[in-house]
């Protein structure tokens, strides 16, 4: 069981038309998972358009669990101005004891095609963005004198190279929030903040479906052990190991959830 103070802060960044590591659909199981094992207060930062697409999802999270205290409010992470603001206004409310960040965007780009303007936009997204976060909650945990878990969204993409579509930067800026991590775990250990990530394999989100991508669904398929994608909802044993006192000694760790496909 979580404490019964403790406070989730789940970072999403969905753009629409593209496939993500994360996504809203996966942010949203997990923060489910965290309310069934006793999370009393959440505070969901996505941009404006997401909470429109995702409100019927959001809108079941109040009526299951009417006693928890739910938040959502539109943030840009890639606006340090107002990444700040909105985490100084979440400790107003509430201590700050959790960070998940389900940050990312993806391009299927080829190298050679990419312009730097689209590299830059995955980067600043997805390793700078979840940096900011990362560095206001931990502003306030240290500020508490509480400690606190931050878990990063990474991917198997940081582990090795995409196939069959080309993503030079996304693969990139999931690398670096693996190392991100590491730094930041021996960095703030000293206040008793633990940062992890979680590397997930190819899930099966409604931004993985479509005519168009059947193909690749078939060959990420073909070259995973298991021979499926991940489902919603299996990554969320992670989540609360990392975000619980079950996970109290893990710090720095990096949790593959792929079905095995990186054995391959």
């Amino acid at each position: 069981m979580l404490r019964s103070d403790q406070d989730f802060i789940c970072m999403m960044v969905l753009m629409q038309n593209l496939v993500t590591g994360g996504a809203g659909t996966l942010a949203l199981a997990a923060a489910r998972a965290l309310l069934e094992h006793g999370l009393a207060n959440l505070t969901l930062f996505d941009l404006r358009s997401t909470f429109d697409s995702s409100d019927e999802v959001i809108e079941a999270l109040h009526t299951d669990f009417p006693s928890a205290k739910i938040i959502c409010s539109a943030v840009d992470v890639t606006d340090a101005e107002a990444v700040t603001r909105a985490f100084d206004a979440a400790a107003a409310r509430h201590s700050i004891d959790i960070l998940l960040c389900f940050a990312g965007v993806v391009g299927c780009l080829h190298a050679v095609e990419m312009t730097p303007e689209q590299w830059r936009r995955t980067l600043d997204i997805n390793t700078t963005g979840s940096f900011l976060c990362a560095q206001a909650a931990a502003t306030h945990m240290r500020k508490q004198n509480t400690g606190g878990s931050i878990v990063f969204t990474a991917s198997i993409s940081g582990h090795r190279v995409n196939f069959p579509q080309p993503q030079v930067a996304y693969n990139v800026s999931k690398a670096a929030v693996i190392a991100m991590k590491d730094s930041l775990a021996a960095e703030w250990a000293r206040y008793g903040i633990r940062v992890n990530s979680i590397s997930p394999g190819y899930m099966d989100t409604v931004l993985n479906e479509g005519d168009g991508l059947e193909e690749a669904r078939n060959i990420w398929a073909s070259r995973n052990p298991m021979g499926r994608m991940g489902a919603v909802g299996e990554l969320d044993g992670v989540v609360v190991l990392l975000c619980s006192r079950a996970g109290s000694y893990v710090n720095g760790a990096d949790f593959v959830v792929d079905g095995g496909a990186t054995v391959f």
